[in-house]
């Protein structure tokens, strides 16, 4: 299941909440479209806080969940991407989705 939350805008006032735990994220555009799929792992700093806050002023929206299967879960939501749309999000790279399954509906 994607994340099911509500896009908030990606700026400074939305990231006061955002704490710095590990998680995945996705990035969207003005017409609520998901352009990249995220992950805060145990190598970025601040967590989600600052992965969230290097991507200011390149898109719109984020929405995020805290998990620590943060590897497993970045993956499923790829797939599922995937699997609705017939491509991966634009922002997405090709390294990033090579050794990636298929999900059927």
């Amino acid at each position: 299941m994607a994340i099911e939350k509500v896009w908030q805008k990606l700026d400074e006032s939305s990231l006061k909440r955002v704490s710095g735990q590990l998680g995945v994220f996705e990035l969207g555009n003005k017409a609520g479209e998901v352009v990249y799929i995220g992950v805060a792992d145990a190598r970025s700093l601040f967590g989600l806080h600052g992965e969230l806050a290097a991507k200011i002023g390149s898109v719109e929206n984020f929405r995020c969940e805290v998990t620590t299967a943060y590897s497993t879960r970045r993956q499923e939501l790829l797939m599922q991407h995937h699997a609705r749309h017939g491509q991966y999000p634009c922002l997405n790279s090709g390294s990033e989705t090579l050794s990636l399954g298929r999900l059927s509906p």
